[in-house]
């Protein structure tokens, strides 16, 4: 393979994960603002569960980070770790949709934080598929593209908060199944 082939292929590997970062925040940010209201007025639960789903949420990152960030440098599969990720994040966004109870909030919170298993393989193939010269800039796209799709989501969340919970939380799951 030659350098412009490769070089090539590593900014497409940077642009696609910075597109992905975008849609991804995008429908994540979409619930990030409702999600409290919605736990302790629609699903009724009291603030201690509401912190106790969180919680166990923000464990859950720590966890599954870790995780597969050991998993996918022994096995040398990156790819399959950052697809379970993004596939967890669009399906715990209908689960939000559906839920009726606080408890069953519990298993899409978990499977929501659990996606975020693909960051550690994903920066890896970040850093691997750059220089020297460009990793600042392609972290940098990284980052400003996970923050723009934060901007978008609450925006959103702000603009159309009149659909209802449900609706807006289906809407979430576009972005990421795509």
């Amino acid at each position: 393979m030659n350098l412009s082939t490769t070089s090539s292929e590593s900014t497409r590997t940077v642009r696609t994960f910075a597109a992905a970062s975008f849609l991804n925040d995008f429908g994540s940010d979409i619930i990030y603002p409702l999600w409290p209201t919605f736990v302790t007025t629609v699903l009724g639960a009291n603030v201690a569960a509401l912190g106790l789903i969180d919680g166990l949420g923000d464990a859950i990152v720590s966890i599954s980070q870790a995780i597969s960030g050991y998993w996918s440098d022994r096995l040398r599969k990156r790819k399959v770790f950052i697809w379970a990720g993004y596939a967890c994040g669009a399906i715990s966004r209908v689960g939000y949709a559906i839920v009726t109870l606080w408890p069953q909030a519990i298993v899409f919170r978990v499977l929501d934080r659990a996606g975020k298993m693909r960051g550690s393989p994903r920066d890896a193939m970040i850093a691997e598929a750059s220089t020297a010269g460009n990793r600042g800039r392609n972290f940098g796209l990284l980052r400003t593209m996970d923050n723009l799709g934060a901007v978008c989501g609450i925006t959103v969340a702000i603009v159309f908060f009149d659909w209802g919970y449900r609706t807006l939380f289906l809407l979430a799951a576009i972005p990421t199944v795509l």
